[in-house]
């Protein structure tokens, strides 16, 4: 229900991935709220976003420039629709890795409309010389574009129409001072609530016609891993399933066994996830181990474990990264059924009191 795009380094999609697939896509766009009322989570975001429009539209004036950070799935691509509802305004959609020169953002600034939205995705990734452009065109609507080269090259100066920008990231930290600075609104999209999640879950099943319970909506919500996307993903399958097995009825047993055929357990990991604590429970003895080793013994790259498993078992307190390397909590320890080593070079003892 709530979501936008984002490339990581997984090589084949997951199920509790928070990327969107060209099947989420496709859905995604009829499941998307289209007003802030009807937008689920993320109150206090969007109490402040409320203000801002109704403010604007008050004075007869553009939106201030909005920054969305966050996970991926959380609501960025949603919000900036809604936001150019709100204001009445036309929305222009593109993404910072399609920015690869400023004559790519002076094109596009050039042909906004009075009042119109941009939305840029992943507005991290854009180039340097188009980055330092829009620092002028966020704050005096105006860009100075180069004609020729060399001596003979002069800068014409191009005033645009007031527009609003929207700009979202998953790495807030990469985007420089200056042009964090220029966005009169920033707000930072939480991970969602099992019980918000559920209210996605239930919305959904009712724009897909899925007959559900709310146990078993509880159940997806609770292995949804705080993601809207993934949430409504999990809803499909056991729907699927539900339409194979259950007489397409959802109630908890069916979304659990749904699940287990996807192999999404209890805390919403899945074979990657679970391959990773195996692998430092049982052949590292919990550490701590270096990541190489860890992604060796897992059959994966470096950067898949780095940046698609870990941060969700580290979030769920499952792994801690340390200076010695990765190493497992008790509360891995006990997701898996498995009893820790009292005492051994694996420094549990000092890390963790096992």
């Amino acid at each position: 229900m709530n979501w936008d795009d984002e490339t990581t380094a997984e090589a084949e999609p997951r199920l509790v991935g928070g990327a969107a697939d060209g099947e989420d896509q496709a859905v995604e766009a009829a499941l998307r709220p289209k007003s802030l009322a009807e937008f689920v989570g993320q109150e206090r975001v969007r109490e402040q976003l409320d203000l801002v429009l109704k403010a604007a539209l008050a004075r007869g004036a553009t939106a201030d420039h909005v920054l969305l950070s966050g996970a991926p799935g959380l609501g960025k691509t949603t919000l900036s629709m809604i936001i150019a509802a709100e204001m009445n305004a036309p929305i222009r959609i593109t993404s910072g890795p399609a920015i690869q020169h400023a004559g790519d953002l002076a094109a596009i600034l050039s042909s906004l409309q009075e009042g119109e939205v941009l939305f840029l995705d992943e507005i991290h990734r854009m180039s340097r010389p188009a980055e330092e452009m829009l620092y002028m065109a966020m704050e005096d609507f105006r860009v100075d574009v180069i004609v020729g080269k060399g001596p003979g090259a002069t800068a014409i100066p191009l005033e645009l129409p007031p527009f609003t920008l929207v700009g979202a990231t998953t790495r807030a930290g990469l985007l420089p001072p200056p042009l964090r600075d220029r966005f009169g609104f920033t707000a930072h999209m939480e991970f969602y609530e099992p019980v918000e999640l559920e209210r996605v879950v239930h919305r959904s099943a009712q724009l897909l016609d899925v007959d559900i319970e709310a146990e078993g909506a509880a159940e997806i919500a609770g292995r949804s891993r705080g993601t809207p996307r993934i949430a409504n993903r999990l809803l499909r399958r056991v729907r699927d399933y539900a339409q194979v097995k259950a007489d397409g009825l959802i109630t908890r047993e069916v979304a659990a066994a749904a699940l287990g055929v996807y192999e999404v357990d209890s805390r919403g990991l899945d074979r990657l996830d679970r391959a990773v604590l195996h692998a430092l429970l049982k052949l590292f003895g919990g550490g701590p181990v270096g990541l190489s080793t860890l992604a060796v013994a897992v059959g994966e790259e470096r950067e898949t474990v780095e940046e698609v498993a870990e941060p969700f078992l580290v979030r769920e307190g499952l792994l801690a990264r340390t200076p010695r390397g990765r190493v497992a909590t008790p509360a891995a320890w006990a997701h898996l059924g498995l009893v820790p080593p009292q005492q051994g070079a694996s420094g549990q003892q000092g890390l963790f009191g096992a």
